[in-house]
């Protein structure tokens, strides 16, 4: 059976709630984090070694392939990859939204808990009452931030399939059109 808001209380929305959303917040951070940043580690050091590697003289050979070619061609490969994935699940994005939401729902946790600033001088119910919509507001505001981003990702993969039949013509660009040439 779910409480009801006057069977509520402070601690176990803290703990069941609040503290909860912190934790996951805190791992999707880390996961997103670390897939940003090894994915533009991986482009930055690939986007340098191939200039690199394009200048080395051929004459490895690999059942009959250039050893070298083969690799600048999977080293490109592999930086186009990462770049796009970046531009289309923006990452980046994801982990900051993740990280600062954590920050704001254990923010608002030490303010409720020592009554000070937006909670100073409210009595109890009042001040429960504000600390329960903040936290819920920041918890929707980023699952909104989320959904956006997943919405964006969603559309640029659309405009990505979309065939093109001449090589001028209309596109359709965030619900704004552009002449191609």
């Amino acid at each position: 059976m779910e409480n009801t808001p006057e069977q509520l209380l402070p601690t176990n929305y803290i703990k069941e709630r609040v503290e909860q959303y912190q934790a996951w917040y805190d791992r999707k951070a880390v996961a997103t984090k670390a897939l940003y940043l090894r994915m533009r580690a991986c482009s930055v050091v690939g986007g340098g070694i191939v200039p690199v590697l394009i200048n080395v003289q051929p004459g490895w050979e690999l059942w009959g392939i250039d050893v070298v070619k083969l690799v600048v061609t999977l080293i490109s490969l592999l930086v186009v990859v990462f770049v796009s994935l970046e531009s289309v699940f923006h990452y980046r994005e994801q982990w900051k939204n993740y990280r600062s939401t954590e920050q704001l729902l254990g923010h608002e946790k030490f303010l409720f808990l020592s009554r000070v600033g937006r909670y100073a001088g409210l009595d109890d119910n009042k001040a429960f009452t504000l600390f329960v919509e903040r936290v819920e507001d920041a918890i929707a505001s980023e699952n909104s931030a989320t959904l956006n981003v997943m919405t964006m990702a969603a559309e640029t993969s659309e405009v990505i399939k979309k065939p093109q039949n001449s090589s001028v013509g209309w596109v359709e660009c965030n619900e704004t059109q552009h002449r191609r040439s």
